[in-house]
């Protein structure tokens, strides 16, 4: 074999192997993409599990999207039998006031009995109430009489009406707080409170007269709305929550600030920072407030606790979603509940703080099992060529916020007028999402502000003891401030 023809091999093999090294790189990348790809799609397939395995009791989803299937409860077992405990008071009904009639069963037997009035009564047998309404409309004719005064040179002097009526045919008190109650706590809308009304009372209220009167209601107690706000203001720990509702076609966001006392509502067009700011509460606040963990609220610079039964339900989402999470999960949940019962029996003991040993403890608990659950979440590697933050998950991200914000989860056991849950807030706006499923939506903002001012009002009083109509009687008699505040 000649030189020339060996040199020419050589040069064929060398080809070969440059094509075959660049085929073997081709497939080396392909490879690599699809490695990639596949780790994508898992981490995509596990995201589609835990929102397909979400609801109420292991999320922040509204209890509405729970669908037929009943979920797993936070509560556990008791150990008690169903029903009233021994010792509990009953609040069935009583005779609250005298009869005003009273009828006679005699025996069957004594119905056209010849004997009838000769017989010996061996008293009642027994004794049952019936208690009844009687619905009734009045109508208060009110004239003014003039005279000649013989004081007055017999100048004719003239009654005047009172300044609570001002025309010659007008709706009382009564059936104003009747037709507001109705459209506001009644979570009935216009027309179906004009229905209702006609039907019962037999009163011909239009629609028009029926929306009128919510607004002049509202406009009647904004003097008192304001004295809330500004109470609200000077209280050492509020609650705070937002929530949506149709306004105008569009979303708008209802806020809420509120203690167990007074409770203040306005609804914005933004739900963030902007809109917060925009309610006229927070940039003035300056003690501590609870919320459900939502960024925003961070932007505040002021103390936070966070709802520790938000957390619950989270950490429930990572027992139901990610059984391998169970240990630590578990624990974290048993520690925030075991907290909280002994700070029950610190302070049905008189104490205002947790002893020394019993905050060493449940510090020391907390940073184990927060250790445990970052062995068992690495951190996720930087992927090449790919820019932004790395994508955390969503067992990781919770792990994050409990290890970045441990003082503020923990405050309620650290300060005692910090409350467990965030329930107070939640339960101020809930009926919030009752009118709008009830009237759909709230056809123009300036209503919407007025139900809130209205809510904001009611709300207050119940928590101060009155009911939804007397409240209502007491504005519309220019009394709402001094039923709150006296």
């Amino acid at each position: 074999m000649t030189m020339g023809k060996l040199l020419k091999e050589n040069a064929d093999q060398k080809c070969i192997l440059e094509s075959m090294a660049k085929t073997m790189d081709s497939m080396a990348k392909s490879l690599e993409q699809q490695t990639q790809t596949i780790a994508q799609l898992s981490r995509t397939i596990v995201e589609l599990k835990e929102q397909l395995g979400m609801n109420s009791k292991n999320s922040s989803k509204p209890p509405s999207s729970d669908g037929p299937a009943k979920p797993k409860s936070l509560r556990k077992p008791s150990g008690k039998k169903p029903g009233a405990q021994k010792g509990h008071k009953g609040n069935g009904l009583t005779l609250f006031a005298k009869p005003d009639e009273t009828v006679i069963h005699k025996p069957i037997q004594c119905m056209g009995c010849s004997y009838a009035n000769q017989c010996i009564s061996c008293s009642k047998s027994s004794a049952r109430n019936v208690v009844d309404v009687e619905i009734k409309t009045t109508v208060t004719a009110h004239h003014t009489e003039s005279y000649a005064c013989l004081l007055c040179n017999n100048a004719i002097i003239s009654g005047r009406f009172p300044g609570s009526i001002t025309s010659s045919m007008q709706y009382g008190e009564g059936v104003k707080a009747l037709a507001i109650a109705l459209n506001t706590e009644g979570m009935m809308s216009i027309s179906r409170t004009h229905d209702i009304l006609s039907a019962v009372l037999g009163l011909p209220l239009s629609t028009g007269t029926i929306a009128r009167l919510v607004s002049g209601f509202a406009l009647t107690v904004t003097d008192a709305v304001d004295a809330i706000r500004k109470h609200l203001l000077t209280q050492p720990v509020i609650h705070c929550d937002e929530t949506g509702t149709r306004t105008e076609g569009t979303n708008f966001w209802v806020h809420s600030a509120c203690d167990s006392h007074n409770t203040y509502l306005s609804v914005q067009k933004k739900r963030g920072k902007e809109g917060m700011d925009h309610a006229d509460f927070l940039p003035e606040y300056s003690g501590i407030i609870v919320h459900d963990f939502w960024k925003p609220y961070w932007k505040y610079d002021l103390t936070h606790g966070v709802c520790c039964a938000h957390l619950l339900r989270e950490l429930n989402g990572v027992i139901d979603n990610h059984p391998v999470q169970k240990e630590w999960a578990e624990g974290i949940q048993q520690l925030l509940l075991k907290m909280n019962l002994t700070k029950g029996k610190v302070i049905s003991k008189g104490a205002t703080s947790l002893s020394y040993y019993h905050s060493r403890k449940f510090d020391k608990e907390y940073d184990r099992l927060m250790d445990e659950a970052k062995k068992h979440n690495p951190e996720p590697e930087k992927v090449p060529g790919k820019r932004g933050r790395k994508k955390l998950g969503t067992v990781l991200a919770l792990i994050h916020r409990l290890i970045a914000h441990k003082t503020e989860v923990c405050l309620f056991s650290k300060n005692f007028k910090v409350p467990f849950t965030n329930n107070t807030a939640e339960q101020s706006i809930r009926m919030i999402k009752v009118k709008t499923k009830v009237s759909g939506c709230f056809r123009t903002e300036s209503g919407a502000r007025e139900y809130m001012t209205l809510m904001s009002y009611l709300g207050t009083a119940k928590k101060h003891g009155i009911n939804t109509y007397n409240a209502i009687r007491a504005a519309l008699s220019g009394n709402s401030y001094q039923i709150l505040f006296g």
